[in-house]
Formats: structure tokens, C-alpha cells, sequence
């Protein structure tokens, strides 16, 4: 079963995330509190702690929120994910919106390491239903036709 290792947050675009003991995801915005949130399709972004072990390989030392993730999962292929999926992450409802990105320059991750995996593995959602999120909560596809 897929799951929540960290939840994470920041007040500036560009910077390594602060890990929190929870967050609240609010429907419509994102995480209460988070540079991200608002009315956009990327208010909440995830990325898979293997993506991470990767990195780690090459000996590099890396937290949760090095990526500027906010919720960093184990056992869930994300980029695998088609858009339009609906993912149950602890009380929330999050819809997939886009699979990786651009790396904008100022990326802090990049400029010391010279790669990032989020541009490749880690995804956006919006929130469908708020709810509180923390880590070790369950991380799972909802099913087409099945009510959360």
C-alpha cells in the first residue's frame, strides 16, 4: 500500500520545503499556508521518495522538501498516472493535473547538484475535497465509479 512519508511546505517560490507534521489542503486552493496554493491547475505537488533514492545513489544527501514537494510518497508510480486521476491522499481528494515540469532556473536542487527529478517524476494536483494530511496516511487511486 502506497503511502505519505513527508508533508512540506514553504513561504517562497524557488526553495526547499519545510517539512510539517500536517498540512490542511483546502478544496479549490491547495495547502493552507503554502507559496502554491491558489486558484491554479498546480496547487499541490507530490513525488515519490524512490525518484529521491535515486538521487540519493549518486551520494547525495536529501530530505523530504529538498524538491520542493510537498507531499513525498513511497510505493506509487505518480508520473505513471494518467491526468484526470483522482488520488484519496489521508481525508483528501486530489485530481492529477499535470506530470512533471519545467525547471526554472533559480532551482536550488539543480544549481548545487546539477539535475532535479521533479521535472520528470513528480506531478501536480488540484483539491477536489479538503481534508488534513500527515505522514504515514495511505496514498491510493480512486477506482472509476467508486465514492470516497
Amino acid at each position: 500500500m502506497a503511502e505519505v512519508i513527508a508533508v512540506c511546505t514553504s513561504v517562497r517560490k524557488g526553495e526547499r520545503k519545510v517539512v510539517r507534521e500536517s498540512v490542511e489542503l483546502r478544496a479549490g486552493h491547495g495547502i493552507v499556508g503554502d507559496v502554491h496554493a491558489g486558484n491554479w491547475h498546480r496547487q499541490v505537488s507530490l513525488l515519490a521518495d524512490e525518484a529521491v533514492d535515486e538521487m540519493r545513489a549518486r551520494g547525495i544527501e536529501l530530505a523530504p522538501g529538498d524538491f520542493a514537494e510537498n507531499i513525498l510518497t513511497r510505493g506509487i508510480d505518480l508520473p505513471a498516472l494518467p491526468v484526470g486521476t483522482v488520488l484519496v491522499v489521508g481525508d483528501a481528494l486530489l485530481a492529477v493535473t499535470q506530470i512533471g515540469k519545467e525547471c526554472h532556473n533559480d532551482c536550488e536542487i539543480k544549481r548545487q547538484v546539477g539535475m532535479c527529478v521533479m521535472p520528470a517524476r513528480g506531478i501536480f494536483c488540484v483539491v477536489l475535497r479538503g481534508g488534513t494530511v500527515r505522514a504515514g496516511d495511505t496514498v491510493r487511486v480512486l477506482e472509476e465509479g467508486e465514492l470516497a
